[in-house]
């Protein structure tokens, strides 16, 4: 490998055998050809920074799949001159992670660093994970992890303190145009598909451009001559023939009929609407978020229940896929239809929003702030503080905004499900703030 960070030396050519897959075949040779991560790899971008500076640090790969976690890693270790070693956390243990190791280490002796890439490094223990870092802090290998989970809560913190994480992006619908382009051109025929049935091709994919590439390569190893519309395009990957398309109205028009027919509490028209857009083709994972969407912003706490509802149906389809897991969406679509309605919380985080943006350079009151240092207790940190457990009623009432911002009232629950306990909870939080102003 080439230890110039700007021009990597090619690959070795494939050997000779079954022909690989063209998701394979089609993997980015350099930086520069990966699509859709311009935010990382641009000059002022955080990898693009690193390969300027000639250090490659530690990294936490997390995105959706198929956005070229793996190809990033490979091209990294190939651009730094470091050996690349890929495990998987699904398939490793401790002996494995020991032979690694092993292996750095006498690479390291032969003046040979080590880029060990983990795939799924959220599926490692807490032990396990811990077990990377006295060689991430000698030096023995640069880390870099993929995972499709957030690392706040998948990985250990002392883990995210040695390394940056990189947050990689599902690919617009133009980076898989130019996926399919290059697919074309690798092909040497175009895919035989109406430009809608192409257009329809793409959301298939939902970001993801190995699946793309999979589905792609299906059509261009058909029969030439016909050209699929959007039916014939279902037919041809055995998938249900959609009814519409995100690129017309359809689409759209489907998903608000299913939104507003949650919004207005009607648990039949939710169940027809769900339907239709199973039978359109619609990816069921869409529609659980979509879900969860609805729960959040039209149920709230006036049913905190709903939500769960709706990522319990999300993590059921993951689970089992279709048809099995398509009666876990439709049960959520119900509960959330059924369930007390508030959009209280909805419009309080709005309000918030716009009053935190409008406001952003305020301080939090002195009173409330440690004060760890000499310096920040003479400057009046924490002078005042009363510790509300120590308070009558458990609450002392003081003010947690900044100075001389008026106590706003974002959150106003309405008078139904479970929003008509917090409205009894706030109003009593508010009495004995009052009593304590007056006291």
């Amino acid at each position: 490998m080439s230890g110039n960070l700007f021009d990597p030396e090619p690959g070795p050519e494939a050997a000779s055998g079954p022909r690989p897959p063209l998701a394979e075949r089609l993997r980015p040779g350099a930086l520069a050809e990966i699509l859709g991560q311009g935010h990382l790899l641009r000059p002022d971008g955080l990898i693009g920074r690193m390969v300027a500076a000639r250090r490659l640090g530690s990294l936490i790969l997390w995105g959706p799949p198929g956005v070229g976690k793996t190809t990033l890693a490979r091209l990294l270790a190939e651009a730094a001159g470091l050996e690349f070693v890929q495990i998987s956390a699904m398939a490793s243990g401790v002996a494995e992670l020991r032979k690694v190791f092993d292996a750095a280490e006498a690479l390291r002796r032969k003046g040979r660093g080590t880029l060990l890439f983990v795939d799924e490094i959220h599926r490692f223990n807490r032990g396990q994970q811990d077990s990377f870092l006295p060689h991430m802090e000698s030096g023995l290998i640069t880390l870099v992890g993929a995972t499709t989970e957030n690392p706040s809560f998948a990985l250990n913190g002392a883990l995210l303190s040695r390394a940056q994480v990189a947050v990689l992006r599902a690919l617009e619908p133009e980076d898989l145009e130019s996926l399919l382009r290059r697919a074309e051109a690798a092909e040497g025929r175009l895919l035989p598909l109406a430009p809608e049935a192409r257009g329809r091709l793409a959301e298939m994919a939902d970001g993801d451009g190995r699946h793309l590439l999979t589905l792609a390569e299906a059509l261009l190893n058909g029969p030439e001559g016909e050209i699929l519309d959007v039916a014939g395009l279902g037919a041809a990957l055995n998938r249900r023939a959609p009814l519409h398309d995100k690129a017309q109205d359809g689409h759209f028009n489907l998903i608000s009929a299913l939104h507003k027919s949650v919004r207005g509490s009607d648990p039949e028209a939710a169940l027809y609407w769900l339907c239709r857009m199973l039978t359109a083709g619609e990816d069921p994972l869409y529609i659980a978020r979509r879900l969860v969407r609805m729960a959040n912003e039209e149920v709230g706490l006036a049913d905190p229940e709903a939500v769960k509802q709706a990522l319990a149906a999300k993590e059921a389809y993951e689970l089992q896929g279709s048809p099995e897991g398509e009666l876990a969406l439709a049960q959520a679509a119900v509960y959330i239809a059924a369930a007390p309605k508030s959009n209280a919380l909805y419009s309080a985080f709005k309000e918030a929003m716009a009053a935190a943006k409008e406001t952003g350079s305020k301080p939090p009151p002195k009173v409330i702030l440690n004060a760890p240092t000499k310096l920040m207790k003479q400057e009046g940190y924490g002078e005042g503080y009363r510790y509300d457990h120590d308070e009558p009623d458990a609450f002392s009432g003081q003010n947690y905004f900044p100075e001389g911002m008026a106590r706003p009232g974002f959150y106003r629950p309405v008078p139904r499900g479970f929003e008509r306990d917090m409205r009894k909870r706030l109003d009593y939080w508010e009495e004995l703030r009052r009593r304590r102003r007056e006291e």
